[in-house]
């Protein structure tokens, strides 16, 4: 089965084509993104795998909204010079990464009228995705009317918090009348590690104790115990938890008030505050991109970007004790995500000091290692250490294939 994924997101579209024909080990035939959604200089980025190598094209042209970036997906991908099907009917499936399933969605679901009428709803709980998604679905359906679509949640996986992880101490009323809750995010890429995890160390991942640090611009941790997230740190929104590029993290609702009250704020000068000034980028005063903040600390010793390193790395170990505690003790400690697969710095600073939970770090095999999964633990660890790259395009595929057939 040839699948397309894709991630719309409300100015973007990922994507990937895989051919699922070996379900446990597809084959990718191109990926690629498209940017600048509703300007007259929209990119597209397409990689297709033409004689076993991914070949890099850009293309530059007007995408005045995701039903044209879409259309160009497809163009590209039955063009003679840079394509790879012969025609786009040859696709049998798509599969979209849906932000925000609330509690409607438990596992991934073929597409209906129903389906998208509450992706729709709970647009109000992600106004920056879920629109996005639904833009993304509404253009495939025009383009490809017969072919099979399947949503996949990034909160599903969390679904399995027990109320006391998810429920805000507040009055329970609005719990059941707004649905205001913790849902978490990144739930793909969380199970995709851990099971990935389990499979490389052979053991049982429904009889593991887990903790998932998914650590890129956006990050979250979640505490996976016997297969089945517990906890984690995202809540409502993705703007809880750990210290992100541009978001807040953890934040004393007093003191937001106080921010409000002493500057004037309104709504959406909060909301910019929380999410796009905040996180490492505000504590620094430099870039939400570690990789700059990294530079400044060690080689220019700029003393802001050093505080923002520690303050990263100290949330996130917190996070790891707290869920360890949570579980009555963890067996594997997973790194992914963009900073956690290509920051061997940042994992050495996370994992010392732990040896107190039975963490033993291998510096030497942690060095220089980026985008390859591989165990940073000493073999006398009793919890191990992994390096693990996420796939959640592969994730979204395989459920994708699986609901299809389950359907059928």
């Amino acid at each position: 089965m040839i699948v397309l994924v894709l991630n719309c997101g409300s100015s973007s579209i990922k994507y990937q084509l895989l051919n699922m024909a070996n379900i446990e080990l597809p084959e990718v035939k191109a990926i690629g993104v498209v940017e600048r959604i509703g300007l007259d200089d929209g990119l597209l980025s397409h990689k297709p795998m033409i004689d076993g190598e991914l070949k890099k094209y850009k293309f530059v042209s007007n995408i005045p909204d995701h039903n044209a970036g879409i259309n160009l997906i497809l163009d590209s991908l039955v063009n003679k010079a840079h394509g790879v099907l012969n025609d786009i009917l040859d696709i049998q499936a798509v599969g979209h990464r849906v932000a925000h399933g609330g509690e409607y969605f438990s596992k991934s679901v073929l597409v209906d009228s129903v389906v998208k009428e509450r992706i729709s709803k709970l647009s109000e709980l992600a106004p920056l995705h879920n629109p996005a998604n639904v833009a993304g679905i509404d253009a495939m359906e025009k383009l490809l009317p017969k072919v099979p679509q399947v949503a996949v949640f990034d909160t599903s996986f969390h679904q399995t918090m027990p109320p006391e992880s998810f429920l805000y101490a507040i009055p329970y009323e609005y719990y059941t009348k707004h649905k205001v809750r913790r849902y978490g995010f990144h739930g793909t890429s969380h199970k995709y590690v851990a099971e990935k995890a389990c499979e490389h160390l052979k053991v049982n991942f429904n009889e593991t104790k887990i903790v998932t640090c998914h650590l890129g611009n956006g990050a979250s941790i979640a505490a996976i115990k016997n297969g089945k997230s517990i906890d984690t740190s995202m809540g409502f929104t993705p703007v809880e938890g750990l210290i992100m590029g541009t978001r807040v993290g953890n934040l004393d609702v007093g003191a937001l008030l106080y921010i409000m009250e002493k500057e004037g704020l309104d709504l959406k000068a909060t909301n910019d505050l929380l999410n796009k000034k905040s996180g490492v980028l505000g504590i620094s005063g430099i870039s939400s991109d570690m990789r700059d903040i990294e530079n400044e600390a060690w080689n220019n010793k700029n003393p802001r970007a050093t505080l923002a390193l520690n303050m990263y790395h100290q949330r996130v170990k917190r996070y790891i004790g707290a869920f360890a505690a949570e579980m009555g003790g963890i067996d594997i400690l997973i790194f992914t995500g963009g900073i956690g697969e290509n920051g061997p710095e940042t994992r050495e600073e996370i994992s010392s000091g732990l040896e107190y939970m039975g963490i033993e770090f291998d510096k030497d095999a942690n060095d220089g290692v980026r985008g390859k999964l591989k165990d940073l633990s000493l073999p006398e660890s009793k919890v191990k250490v992994l390096v693990v790259p996420t796939n959640e395009e592969r994730v979204i595929a395989t459920d994708t294939v699986r609901v299809i057939n389950a359907d059928n």
